[in-house]
């Protein structure tokens, strides 16, 4: 629940200025965390001015969510206590760019759309290509783990933030890592706040490492009798030497949902970045794996047109948020990619079980999710589903969270899984970096 004191609404107006304070009800509601709504929303436009803020919230003991475009506040467990929402939206700047050095260091407010069309002049790139793109910021996009079908050639966020600065519990301004590609000073902290949703402190700068734009790109599509035949095709492509871009394992349900221009069973999509030799040697090799995956298993490979290729990496990049947004329960699932058939059908048959349908979208590094498509389904059934899918973490080197699902069902399981043999150093981060515990408490694994 909330503090039951109210806050001081002049400290707040004092450090970010009385229009940046925001108390009305109605405004407020674009803040609302699992059905809990903070007393103030404010709006710092420094690091100076959170880091203050921070100082005040550990001094009253005000619970903080920190928050930048709010398109993904849903992921978590409701917050134990939520008094004020610090909104980053107004540290929006690109902070240093050199393009011949390939680095950028921004604030974390900046929508990710902006950040693109600055880089795009100079045709590079970053390679966070998530759900709601059109508006998410950097810093919401870090701090919520989401996943980006881009990983298969470029990784996750791990592997292209060079460093960042955020603030601590105890309101300090702290650094990790660096600005340029070989820095290896130090500790690299930041990546602790990759997919921390704002429960260890405040991101007020990231550095990254930018990639050069593809000058060309294709898109393969190759449909299957079943999934085992798709997970195989897969598996050889991830043995290959070619390099894709981003490869997508669909089941007919998720196909069905995204419109792909197949209905042809299990598919699987692969994009290819270059000149038209890679692309022609990746086609006839692509096809060639293709049709030795499975005897008699392909139902069709074709090439994308542009028209096509571009509705559908988009329709995949928003699978998660498509999904949500019909309220359907999201499990966000990590296997080794030979197991991504097996796990196909264990979640498919649990789905089945309780008559519930399941659409399946895996990226070939073996990350992916399972919707389920709620059709009048009890609660009593969609608890029960929910919870075998989760059981599934920790089994076979398999993990399994609920990013997205209703707040109805939040209250009758963790969405985090299963607590792990490690949680004791979560606590132990969480202690050192959050002494407090002001930062969304309640919000991550294990109720932290």
């Amino acid at each position: 629940m909330n503090a039951p004191a109210t806050i001081p609404l002049s400290r707040v107006a004092d450090i970010v200025g009385a229009t940046n304070v925001i108390t009305e009800p109605s405004a407020l509601a674009a803040y609302i965390v699992d059905g809990l709504a903070p007393q103030i929303a404010a709006r710092p436009a420094s690091a100076q001015e959170v880091s203050e803020l921070v100082k005040f919230a550990a001094a009253e003991k005000l619970a903080v969510i920190p928050t930048g475009a709010r398109t993904k506040l849903g992921i978590g467990m409701p917050p134990a206590r939520y008094d004020l929402a610090i909104d980053m939206t107004r540290l929006d700047r690109v902070i240093s760019y050199d393009p011949g050095d390939l680095t950028l260091s921004v604030e974390p407010g900046i929508p990710l759309a902006h950040l693109a069309e600055v880089l795009a002049e100079h045709n590079q790139f970053l390679p966070l290509d998530v759900p709601f793109s059109d508006r998410a910021t950097v810093g919401g996009t870090l701090a919520s783990g989401i996943d980006s079908p881009l990983r298969q050639a470029y990784g996750t966020a791990r592997d292209f933030v060079l460093g960042m600065e955020f603030i601590s519990g105890n309101g300090a301004l702290t650094k990790s890592g660096g600005r340029v590609v070989k820095n290896v000073s130090g500790y690299d902290l930041h990546k602790l706040f990759l997919g921390s949703i704002g429960s260890l402190g405040v991101i007020t700068r990231i550095n990254f490492k930018t990639f050069p734009l593809p000058r060309a790109s294709a898109t393969f599509l190759a449909s299957f009798a079943d999934a085992t035949a798709a997970a195989n095709f897969n598996s050889l492509i991830q043995k290959s030497s070619l390099r894709c871009q981003s490869v997508e394992i669909l089941s007919p349900k998720a196909a069905e949902i995204l419109d792909a221009p197949t209905n042809e069973g299990w598919s699987v999509t692969v994009s290819i970045a270059g000149n038209d030799a890679v692309i022609t040697r990746a086609h006839r090799e692509l096809e060639t794996m293709a049709r030795s995956a499975a005897p008699n298993s392909l139902r069709n490979f074709v090439r994308l047109d542009t028209a096509a290729e571009k509705f559908l990496s988009l329709a995949i990049r928003e699978f998660p948020a498509t999904a949500a947004t019909n309220r359907a329960v999201v499990a966000k699932l990590s296997c080794l990619p030979d197991s991504i058939a097996s796990l196909c059908q264990q979640t498919s048959s649990i789905a089945d079980k309780h008559s519930i349908p399941a659409a399946h979208i895996f990226h070939g590094v073996g990350v992916g999710y399972c919707a389920l498509l709620t059709q009048g389904n009890s609660a009593a059934q969609l608890k029960e589903c929910s919870q075998q899918l989760l059981a599934l973490g920790g089994t076979n080197n398999i993990s399994a969270s609920i990013p997205c699902c209703s707040f109805e069902l939040k209250r009758e399981l963790s969405v985090w899984g299963p607590p792990r043999e490690d949680f004791i150093l979560y606590q132990r981060v969480k202690r050192a970096f959050d002494a407090h515990n002001i930062f969304a408490p309640g919000r991550f694994v294990g109720g932290l």
